[in-house]
């Protein structure tokens, strides 16, 4: 089994650990996800997005969204249907569980189901104490402030 070696991202950054150990999961998972339900996700703009997930069959009351420690977990659960003898039986209405690792700062803003689909919006809200701010620059000989404009480069 191969491995990355991540040392040369802590060397300059701080707080990358969520993400080394989301990389090392992914690499070293060896159960492959079910592909049920199908799901598209879909980013609208830089800070919205929607995934939609095909839930034909399935009732409301069926579902249930939650976001625990930044997973977004969506299971699915059908009442067995005991009076039903089926010939063939190609629509699934097996029980599931997707879920979705959010980036910081991704909340849940929404859903709704509509034609089969069950589409979750999400938004990307970055507190105001986590956008770049201006640093005021003190003269130690007076008491006069300079500001420093920040410029990316």
């Amino acid at each position: 089994m191969n491995t990355i070696d991540l040392t040369p991202l802590y060397r300059n950054s701080i707080g990358f650990d969520r993400l080394a150990s989301l990389l090392d999961s992914a690499l070293s998972s060896n159960s492959v996800p079910s592909g049920y339900p199908p799901y598209n996700i879909e980013a609208l703009d830089q800070n919205k997005y929607i995934i939609s997930l095909a839930v034909a069959g399935f009732e409301k009351s069926d579902i249930d969204i939650s976001v625990d420690r930044d997973v977004l977990i969506v299971r699915g659960s059908k009442p067995e249907e005991e009076n039903r003898k089926y010939l063939y039986q190609g629509i699934a209405h097996r029980n599931f569980e997707r879920k979705f690792d959010l980036a910081e700062h991704i909340q849940v803003s929404g859903a709704e189901m509509k034609n089969g689909l069950l589409k979750i919006s999400l938004v990307k809200e970055i507190p105001e104490a986590m956008k770049p701010k201006e640093i005021p620059i003190t003269d130690a000989n007076t008491s006069e402030q300079k500001t420093l404009d920040h410029q990316p480069g």
